[in-house]
């Protein structure tokens, strides 16, 4: 349990997301693809990449390694397909967090607790997590579920506070959130990655605070986050 009082309830807890949050997913899924037609076709990649498509509209989340087991099939014999699981499970994560991800971190992990709360599976996401050296910047505080916005009772369980910020790259998780917890929830909007890029202007403006790189929170203030802060973009340093 996270707290900074002696009553175990910390006054505010910050949430932060992973994918095209802290970590560019985008570049790990292009480097994906790449690997994909390199060693298997241009039409065996798409295929790949129709059944994930499948499997997030199934699951509601990203499985990587679930569509790499689907997409097996007719390949059985290929010697390149065995290579994959490896691939993904070592890819350097760490070498594609943004710009200063980890600063930031070590920078909210002074104004109050921290944690990870992320979607995904039980395999591939704690693997990433820890490969790009967030579990440890983070002493392990992650908490990863299918879908998290519907799981806000759980994570205050886990982390009690009289306040919480989300920060994430979907704006409409982070309305759903505050649909939930209202004044109690900060949210913060980070405009990286193609969902923030595609996300309805209506829910981007919606957020309690808007940054361009997750950088940018590098050096704010803890009343930056409260309830009583007006709405504003903040600037790039």
């Amino acid at each position: 349990m996270l707290s900074d009082n002696a009553s175990g309830v910390a006054s505010v807890v910050f949430l932060l997301d992973v994918d095209n949050t802290l970590l560019d997913n985008d570049r790990f899924a292009a480097d994906l693809g790449e690997k994909l037609e390199q060693a298997f076709g241009a039409t065996e990649r798409d295929r790949y990449w129709a059944i994930y498509a499948q499997l997030r509209d199934e699951l509601g989340y990203a499985d990587y390694l679930g569509a790499l087991q689907r997409f097996r099939a007719g390949l059985d014999n290929d010697p390149a397909l065995l290579q994959m699981s490896a691939w993904l499970l070592e890819y350097p994560f760490a070498d594609h967090l943004y710009p200063h991800a980890l600063d930031t971190v070590a920078h909210l992990c002074t104004l109050g607790p921290t944690a990870i709360l992320s979607d995904g599976d039980v395999v591939f996401q704690p693997r990433k997590i820890q490969h790009a050296g967030l579990w440890s910047a983070l002493d392990g505080n992650v908490l990863i579920y299918l879908h998290k916005q519907q799981m806000l009772v759980a994570m205050q369980q886990r982390y009690p506070a009289a306040h919480y910020v989300m920060v994430d790259d979907k704006p409409q998780i982070l309305a759903d959130m505050k649909q939930r917890l209202g004044h109690r929830l900060t949210t913060v909007f980070v405009r990286q990655g193609h969902y923030a890029a595609a996300a309805p202007t209506e829910l981007q403006s919606a957020a309690d605070l808007t940054i361009a790189c997750i950088g940018d929170l590098r050096g704010r203030k803890l009343e930056d986050f409260l309830p009583s802060t007006p709405t504003i973009d903040l600037p790039a340093n």
